[in-house]
């Protein structure tokens, strides 16, 4: 049986993405919070250094900064974090870079810096839902670096965040394994499975715990998989251990005004009977789905084109679904 399970490490990154929430910012949904990732150059090169001695070079102790997803592939992989103070208290705009090395310990020879952007999780207010606003851990911002892993097995990551001219080192847990995890990914063909509909069930709230409820319940999976895009979102948004489900639902419920007619959207629940002591839904075990929430763009010959862990924002959905619809 598939396993839903949100390691203390990724709930740590969570919630301090959820505290990004109440801090700075506009929030009028125009992706303002928004900002590229900055210069890698303005960060020290492993060039063949141990990952301990990169974090050693540092000036002190720097912020918590943890993981907020668990599958690693080899090649390229985005990889979302939270960045907070040792007292929980969130950093918004910090300016901090990844480094990996191979290996359960410091003593392999680093790669990086991996430079993280900011990714805005908001939406316009006529799209938030309002398990979003009464949720005070709900996420509104994310870090997001790409990092390339040329291996299999056990990494280790850690970061610097630069502080005027001068960097605070940090050391990320982790518990997933390069390949550990078979979830699809882009160029794979998209597991069939069926994804119930409004129609067929008396209350709305047995396949959405968002309120109100997404209108991303029209289409079944299996009727429209390999026949048009799709957008294929897995997210509980009042159950979410993660607290990114409810913003994400959001910003697939506003992309969608502008895709629907070209795009199947649906939006997936996690737990059996919405009860997480029921564990998942098949439609979860049928992707293989070890967090959530995960996102999938599908092309129209039903193969992944964008696989996304964790929290993304308008942009990213937006240029995924051009990839597979046109502008």
């Amino acid at each position: 049986m598939l396993r839903i399970r949100i390691l203390p490490i990724v709930l740590a990154s969570l919630a301090a993405l959820a505290l990004l929430a109440g801090c700075g910012g506009s929030d009028d949904g125009e992706g303002t919070r928004n900002r590229p990732a900055p210069p890698a150059a303005d960060f020290p090169a492993a060039q063949g250094k141990t990952l301990e001695q990169v974090l050693s070079a540092s000036s002190g102790e720097g912020p918590v900064v943890s993981p907020a997803a668990r599958v690693l592939r080899e090649g390229n992989n985005r990889f979302p974090f939270g960045v907070f103070t040792l007292g929980h208290e969130q950093i918004v705009d910090a300016q901090v870079a990844i480094y990996a090395a191979p290996g359960a310990g410091l003593s392999g020879p680093a790669i990086g810096p991996f430079p993280a952007r900011i990714v805005d999780l908001t939406t316009e207010p006529a799209f938030r839902a309002k398990t979003t606003t009464d949720d005070p851990d709900a996420a509104q911002v994310a870090y997001v670096s790409e990092i390339p892993l040329n291996r299999p097995g056990p990494w280790s990551f850690g970061a610097l965040t630069k502080e005027g001219d001068s960097f605070k080192g940090s050391l990320l847990p982790t518990e997933g394994e390069v390949g550990q995890f078979d979830t699809p990914g882009p160029g794979d063909e998209a597991p069939m499975a069926h994804t119930p509909t409004a129609d067929q069930v008396p209350d709305i709230s047995e396949i959405d715990t968002r309120v109100p409820p997404s209108d991303m319940h029209t289409d079944d999976l299996a009727d429209v998989l390999g026949k048009k895009p799709v957008v294929l979102l897995f997210a509980t948004p009042a159950l979410c251990q993660s607290r990114v489900c409810g913003p994400v639902v959001d910003v697939a419920a506003q992309v969608k005004r502008d895709f629907g007619d070209r795009v199947a959207f649906i939006h997936q629940e996690i737990y059996e009977n919405n009860s997480i002591n029921d564990g998942p839904r098949p439609q979860v075990e049928a992707y293989r789905l070890p967090s959530e929430p995960w996102l999938f763009v599908i092309d129209r010959n039903g193969r992944v084109s964008t696989a996304i862990e964790g929290p993304f924002g308008l942009g990213e959905l937006e240029a995924a679904l051009r990839r597979v619809a046109g502008t």
